[in-house]
């Protein structure tokens, strides 16, 4: 089992940055892929970006080129870097690990861009 805690959010003006961090208590940390949803105002939970235990990595289209996701499996973390932010980035950010298709979550984050 592996336990989540996000960290990270907060308020930001419209073009700042932010660095969300996901840090995991449990074993095995490096065979779970890692991913960051949001979930705005009135809307359904997305996926944001994910990275594979490959370290391969993939992002919705809205944020590619402004956000990064990464991982340190020595320290049992996962990294989104958010530049560039926009006001509709604004929502709850959940860290989510994935190990054959057994989901674990955190509690979520708050981020706010103001324009």
């Amino acid at each position: 089992q592996v336990q989540l805690v996000e960290s990270g959010g907060g308020l930001v003006q419209a073009g700042g940055s932010l660095r969300l961090t996901c840090v995991a208590a449990g074993n095995f940390f490096d065979y779970y892929a890692l991913a960051w949803y949001r979930q705005g105002p009135g809307k359904q939970r997305e996926l944001v970006a994910r990275i594979a235990t490959t370290h391969t990595t993939n992002y919705t289209d809205s944020v590619k080129g402004r956000f990064t996701i990464s991982r340190d499996n020595a320290k049992k973390a996962g990294y989104l870097q958010m530049n560039f932010l926009k006001p509709e980035d604004t929502g709850v950010y959940y860290c989510n690990a994935n190990r054959g298709g057994i989901l674990y979550w955190g509690q979520g984050t708050q981020v706010t861009v103001s324009p």
